[in-house]
């Protein structure tokens, strides 16, 4: 069984990323990494990871979000956070990154402050 399942939309210039699974060593991080990186190829430079799916994080996981946020910086686009789910939200509080991202619980908020 996957352990990360991935579903993109676009609503206007953002791209929506729908995470549900473990963002885990192995497959969930692995994941992430080629969905960046595809849509970054493509150009998107507005991308949302909607992590309302996600209930299990590790450190690999914890870990690739900031690899993906660094990646995004170095191509000029920006990568924002919605909707985590309180353990994502714990983890990265204890590892002190959560201020390093832009999190929202709303989805329309976030699409608006990409304006």
């Amino acid at each position: 069984m996957c352990a990360m399942h991935v579903e993109v939309r676009k609503v206007g210039d953002v791209v929506i990323v729908d995470l549900k699974g473990r963002l885990l060593a192995g497959v969930g991080d692995e994941i992430l990494r080629n969905v960046v990186n595809e849509l970054l190829a493509e150009g998107w430079k507005k991308i949302l990871l909607n992590l309302s799916g996600v209930t299990v994080i590790d450190s690999s996981g914890t870990g690739e979000l900031v690899a993906s946020m660094k990646i995004c910086e170095k191509f000029d686009a920006r990568l924002k956070l919605l909707n985590l789910h309180e353990r994502v939200r714990k983890s990265l509080h204890l590892s002190e990154l959560l201020p390093v991202f832009e999190v929202f619980d709303d989805e329309t908020a976030a699409l608006h402050h990409y304006a």
